[in-house]
């Protein structure tokens, strides 16, 4: 990310949307059960509200530097947070390991449609059956275009995205969109 991007992500204004409006919006009659993955939570901000609602959560983040922050971070914090280096679309996870996943505002960072449809089928290997996968990605904007000036971008498209899901073999999936992001929630079936 530029260093725009990382100042913005790591803010407390963000913070403040993401606790107050963003998780609550896309976790809304979710039920993520006892042991969720958090996939590419960069500097954790929403790590922060997860891990109080919560009993264990894992984490993966591709950034060495990001993910080390994290995991320095959250050390003698929480005991049911854990914090692994790691590509989401390679996961090291057995299959069937949590109980339920989430992704915020990450997708997009995922360099190209193929890798994002990996990493939605290494999610649905990872869950459980009957678990919940949900998450949340911003709509191309101008302004938002020039917050990635020079970052990896690839825009996700909401109207086909829930189809997306399908192929990668969940279920139940909706997608809801307002002028500047959309939810999305998907079950593996059980």
């Amino acid at each position: 990310m530029n260093l725009l991007h990382r100042w913005a992500c790591r803010s407390t204004g963000w913070g403040r949307l993401l606790e107050g409006r963003i998780i609550p919006w896309t976790l809304d009659g979710v039920d993520l059960g006892e042991d969720a993955l958090e996939i590419g939570p960069g500097p954790g901000l929403t790590t922060n509200v997860l891990r109080r609602q919560l009993p264990k959560l894992t984490c993966i983040e591709i950034d060495r530097r990001l993910a080390d922050a994290l995991q320095k971070r959250m050390a003698g914090t929480n005991p049911g947070v854990t914090v692994v280096h790691g590509d989401a679309t390679q996961m090291s996870f057995p299959d069937g390991s949590f109980t339920g996943a989430v992704c915020f505002t990450m997708l997009h960072h995922v360099p190209s449609p193929d890798l994002q449809d990996r990493l939605l089928a290494e999610t649905y290997r990872v869950l459980k059956p009957g678990a919940w996968f949900a998450g949340t990605d911003s709509r191309s904007s101008l302004r938002w275009r020039l917050y990635h000036l020079f970052d990896t971008c690839v825009p996700v498209d909401p109207d086909g995205f829930a189809s997306r899901l399908e192929r990668a073999g969940f279920v139940e999936a909706t997608v809801d969109s307002n002028p500047w992001a959309f939810r999305f929630r998907a079950r593996k079936p059980g």
